[in-house]
């Protein structure tokens, strides 16, 4: 499946718009993680734990958006786009969304 933030993909033509495609994922924080990047907060640098979870989380919904798309028939999801928002304290929701299209 190809996925691009573009309208369109180089040297190939869209034939077919099937719709729009979309996946997500919430993730909440783990106790562990968050004594540690309390700790982190205080002396500074990355947080491992929550890139590492946000990362698991980015492929999980592009994953999720990628089979809507087969579902459908779709070559390729065009003008892909990626959110995150806050559901309550200490849980995010990560989703991916795009137009599934059929390409020649």
């Amino acid at each position: 499946m190809l996925i691009a933030t573009t309208e369109g993909i180089a040297g190939r033509e869209v034939v077919e718009t099937l719709g729009l495609v979309r996946g997500a994922t919430v993730r909440a924080k783990h106790i562990g993680t968050d004594v540690l990047a309390s700790l982190r907060n205080l002396v500074g640098g990355e947080m491992k734990g929550y890139s590492s979870m946000l990362a698991g989380a980015r492929e999980q919904a592009l994953d999720r958006m990628a089979a809507a798309a087969r579902d459908l028939g779709a070559d390729a999801v065009v003008g892909c786009r990626m959110e995150t928002s806050s559901i309550m304290n200490g849980a995010s929701e990560i989703v991916a969304y795009g137009t599934a299209v059929r390409l020649r």
